[in-house]
């Protein structure tokens, strides 16, 4: 490829990454304000507020202004596909939405995918419940709209529901330290945009994805807001999108695997023992946070 195709090429994934960055600095910003300069207005702001694993308080709103932002970017990105756009626009309000519901109403007492579908089977709809079903049923709906190819089954579209799905809940999986799930995301996503064969539409919605969480990230990792379910689903559901997007029916069915085996493993096994205890992981998941 020449210097002047390339230059085309990356272009439009340069002004995705910069929609997505500059819209979640916006949405966030505002956030702020609305939480601060509403508590003579009836908003509590508190409510927003949780405390980390050192035991010191963080705001939420990192999750709601990434899948705010996010939203807003891959509403205009260019050379992205009307069903796409629809898709990667709708998951991530829809998954934004869902998580801030449990992140706001959540108790705590069911834990894991096991313990909200072990509640849901006794007749318990917990918010952890709500929210598998509702981004469940979000990721059905956009796998629809993202494999509508004249090639295309119905089994293509609901590999493509699980692998949304799927990745929403991994990418929450690993939100448990500062800037974990960003990195996660970031690693999971770019060899995707250096790799042949991708469609521009795809390459746009996970850019102005990425952009998004990257711009959010220095809160993350000074320990001073989390993504949380809000935010961490959100991102999850905008890259599965794209990867669903993209990839061939043998490329849905791993990916499907491979996301689903992750969940199941979380049921098992500490993620944040495993990094511990991995010298590179260790080394990565410390990169550019707080002694």
């Amino acid at each position: 490829m020449g210097i002047a195709a390339k230059i085309t090429a990356t272009a439009p994934k340069l002004l995705a990454v910069a929609l997505g960055a500059t819209a979640a600095r916006v949405a966030f910003s505002a956030a702020r304000g609305a939480v601060t300069d509403g508590a003579g207005r009836g908003r509590d702001p508190k409510l927003w507020n949780r405390t980390n694993h050192r035991g010191e308080p963080v705001t939420l709103l990192e999750g709601p202004a990434y899948a705010a932002g996010a939203a807003a970017a891959l509403a205009v990105a260019p050379g992205v596909p009307r069903g796409l756009r629809t898709a990667a626009v709708g998951v991530a309000a829809g998954a934004g939405a869902f998580g801030v519901y449990d992140d706001l109403y959540g108790n705590g007492d069911r834990r894991g995918m096991r313990g909200h579908l072990k509640a849901l089977t006794k007749g318990e709809l917990t918010t952890g419940g709500v929210k598998i079903v509702g981004i469940g049923g979000a990721g059905l709906l956009a796998g629809a709209l993202v494999r509508r190819g004249p090639g295309d089954t119905i089994v293509d579209k609901v590999l493509a529901g699980v692998v949304i799905a799927a990745a929403a809940n991994a990418v929450n999986l690993f939100d448990l330290r500062p800037g974990r799930a960003i990195k996660a995301a970031a690693i999971a996503a770019t060899p995707a945009l250096l790799r042949d064969g991708v469609t521009p539409g795809a390459a746009a919605v996970r850019c102005a994805g990425l952009g998004a969480a990257l711009a959010l990230l220095p809160e993350d990792l000074e320990e001073r807001a989390m993504l949380g379910d809000a935010g961490a689903n959100a991102l999850g559901a905008v890259l599965g999108t794209a990867a669903a997007a993209s990839a061939s029916r043998a490329g849905l069915v791993w990916r499907a695997a491979a996301l689903t085996g992750v969940t199941l493993a979380s049921e098992k096994v500490s993620f944040t023992k495993v990094i511990a205890n991995t010298p590179p992981l260790r080394a990565l998941d410390g990169l550019g946070r707080r002694a």
